[in-house]
């Protein structure tokens, strides 16, 4: 079965956090979870990380609707710099938008693996990591 070293979840819903990293842990597919309640943290863990390609995340759960930086905010900040960060990370959109225009905007964007409706589930997530 596929296990991922390390998920980054950047959202500040803290229910959405929980449950989250409750049925990735029942899971045990994802070895660590790091939380980010704000793009801009999580954008500053990375750009400090460049140059340690293990302590940066396999794959992110980004959020769109944050304080001090929302999705789309680190979305333009990691396009810059994902071209020295030296692995590939998967990021997945995990938002309460279902507005067809985020979708359209996030599918426009390379970086972005894919633009998921909350909540989630947990075979979604399942889903999610196995099709890796």
């Amino acid at each position: 079965m596929t296990s991922i070293k390390q998920l980054t979840l950047v959202d500040d819903d803290e229910v959405f956090v929980f449950l989250t990293s409750k049925m990735l842990e029942q899971s045990k597919l994802v070895d660590l979870i790091k939380i980010f309640e704000n793009g801009y943290d999580a954008l500053v863990f990375i750009k400090e990380n460049l140059g340690n390609i293990e302590a940066l995340p396999d794959i992110i759960l980004l959020d769109l609707s944050m304080p001090i930086m929302d999705g789309w905010q680190f979305l333009e900040g990691f396009v810059k710099i994902n071209p020295s960060i030296g692995k590939k990370i998967i990021i997945y959109i995990c938002s309460s938008s279902i507005s067809p225009d985020d979708v359209i905007r996030a599918k426009a964007i390379n970086e972005v693996s894919d633009f998921i409706i909350k909540p989630m589930t947990k075979d979604k997530l399942v889903e999610m990591i196995k099709n890796l």
